[in-house]
């Protein structure tokens, strides 16, 4: 063999290998798949009622789902770094979207929340989590120690405030989200405690006078608390019943008796109780371990991600996801007052679905560059 071969036989054995997290791809799959099957079990009923097609609701979702994992293989395909040059565009756009939305929004559900893009409703807030995550992502990795000292911590928190406020005049469960992205990320780049307790009790008044000014909403608790007291509760009191008649096995896939009419947004912000009246605290427990994996992969990917920016992307974006359901989760439960959130890559919705696949597609490009440790590469270890 020549000289020259022999060099070109090296260098393709050392060639370097990256990483793509499959175990994380699969648990996205699953869950993808098993909304379908639960959205088409919750929804046949009213799509029939509705439009006189049992399977209206799905094959929107699965459209919507289509664009979706096409966004996702393009972000995987094109890297996540164009992101880091755009996140200062995406969160100016972002914030005049959540306040146009109150001027020339369409209506539903008694709040203006939308934009109606052909068949697509774009709800601005979903876009605005994504925003955050990335322009606070950008910050921390640009500001090197420097979120270590408090008043870079407070300037930080200035910019995500804008957004808090704008968002909870309308919807005040996705403001608490957004808030709750922002001080998980920066609490974890800070390192620091003391200061995010008295932002954490800032932040507890706040929502509460906020609740307060607004009757409605203090009118929530009060229905909270005593929810067959009151006609208002009477969402929670039919999801109540479907928790409680499912048992540890369910009634079966398909079964269900309430999502016949009885639970107000069956297919969305109250599908987690369909799903343990059908499946029962089995199914239920299942699909809250699938998100536990879910979070866990986002973590591992966090650890090893090669740069600070695709670490603080994923470690927003298992905040964001392992917030909402957590959220889902308690209000069916009537755990907290009913806030209106629904169960990611579960619940219908079309650009909710759409921009969680987009950052699905994030945490995969980000695993994507890490690389796989060579022979040579001594102590180098990935995180399992």
């Amino acid at each position: 063999m020549s000289e020259t071969n022999i060099k070109k036989f090296r260098r393709s054995r050392t060639k370097r290998l990256y990483y793509f997290d499959y175990s994380f791809f699969l648990i996205l799959v699953v869950l993808f798949a098993f909304g379908l099957v639960m959205l088409y079990s919750v929804s046949a009923y009213q799509g029939n009622l509705k439009f006189g097609d049992s399977t209206y609701y799905l094959k929107r979702q699965a459209m919507f789902g289509a664009i979706g994992m096409l966004i996702l293989f393009i972000v995987i395909k094109t890297g996540y770094a164009f992101l880091d040059r755009l996140s200062g565009i995406i969160y100016i756009i972002s914030l005049v979207l959540c306040v146009a939305v109150n001027f020339m929004g369409s209506s539903g559900g008694g709040s203006v929340r939308w934009f109606r893009v052909g068949p697509l409703n774009v709800q601005p807030s979903e876009i605005a989590k994504l925003a955050i995550i990335i322009f606070l992502a950008h910050l921390i990795s640009r500001s090197n120690k420097g979120l270590r000292e408090t008043k870079n911590i407070l300037k930080a928190f200035l910019l995500v405030i804008p957004f808090v406020v704008v968002i909870a005049y309308t919807n005040l469960s996705t403001a608490i989200i957004v808030a709750g992205i922002a001080f998980v990320m920066l609490f974890v780049a800070a390192r620091r405690s003391m200061i995010f307790v008295v932002i954490l009790i800032i932040g507890a008044l706040g929502v509460a006078l906020f609740i307060v000014f607004q009757g409605y909403r203090s009118n929530r608790i009060s229905v909270w608390l005593h929810p067959e007291d009151y006609s208002d509760g009477f969402q929670t009191m039919q999801a109540l019943y479907a928790i409680g008649s499912g048992g540890v096995f369910g009634r079966g896939l398909g079964a269900s008796m309430q999502k016949l009419g009885f639970v107000p947004a069956a297919n969305n912000d109250m599908i987690f109780s369909i799903i343990c009246e059908e499946l029962g605290i089995i199914g239920a427990v299942g699909l809250i371990v699938l998100y536990i994996l879910f979070a866990w992969r986002c973590l591992v990917i966090a650890l090893n991600a090669t740069d600070q920016f695709g670490s603080f992307l994923v470690i927003g974006i298992m905040t964001h996801i392992s917030l909402q359901v957590v959220l889902h989760v308690a209000v069916c439960t009537n755990t907290i007052p009913n806030t209106g959130v629904t169960l990611p890559y579960i619940s219908y919705g079309g650009s909710a679905l759409i921009m969680l696949l987009f950052e699905a597609g994030i945490v995969l490009s980000v695993s994507a560059k890490i690389p796989i440790p060579l022979e040579s590469d001594e102590g180098t270890v990935i995180a399992q």
